[in-house]
């Protein structure tokens, strides 16, 4: 499984629930990088996409503590455990995890890509993913030429898992 996400200089991903910044770059990006793929998100990142609904060419996975919580295209979860089920038979390679903050915690013993773009900015975030600098099951193996988006800096950044056996 892959993690996908942009992440500012102290890894922080939103405020408000929304995204810390658009940057139109690394939304094309995730478009490309996504698209035609699963992807597994929590309620509130899934409600912070325009029109609160499922993104289109994906297969949408939401997990929710919410027994009653339904939205049309996207297939609802309520564990961890579940979300695995259901992509059992799915190519890992294509499967992303997108948020947020809780989501990623809890999947990322099961990834082993990390698809970041690290934004040179801090920014006021109140949710934040896990300093995978700081992590030594992660190395960076590759980045990015600078990027410039106005008068922010950014990298998009390739982390691997390293050390321990993933989790299947």
């Amino acid at each position: 499984m892959q993690l996908i996400a942009a992440a500012d200089a102290r890894w922080g991903i939103g405020k408000d629930g929304q995204l810390l910044i658009s940057i139109p770059a690394d939304m094309k990006y995730f478009q490309s990088v996504t698209g035609g793929h699963t992807i597994i998100m929590g309620r509130k990142t899934l409600e912070s996409f325009p029109g609160k609904r499922p993104l289109r060419n994906r297969r949408n996975i939401v997990l929710t503590h919410n027994e009653d919580y339904k939205v049309k295209d996207a297939e609802t979860v309520h564990s961890v455990a579940e979300a695995l089920e259901l992509i059992r038979d799915t190519d890992k390679d294509e499967v992303f995890c997108v948020g947020g903050a809780g989501i990623y915690r809890l999947f990322l013993p099961y990834c082993d890509t990390a698809l970041i773009t690290r934004i040179e900015h801090i920014y006021d975030a109140d949710a934040f993913m896990p300093d995978l600098d700081k992590d030594p099951d992660w190395e960076k193996i590759s980045e990015s030429e600078e990027q410039v988006f106005c008068d922010l800096i950014y990298h998009f950044c390739t982390y691997r898992r390293i050390g321990k056996e993933r989790v299947s």
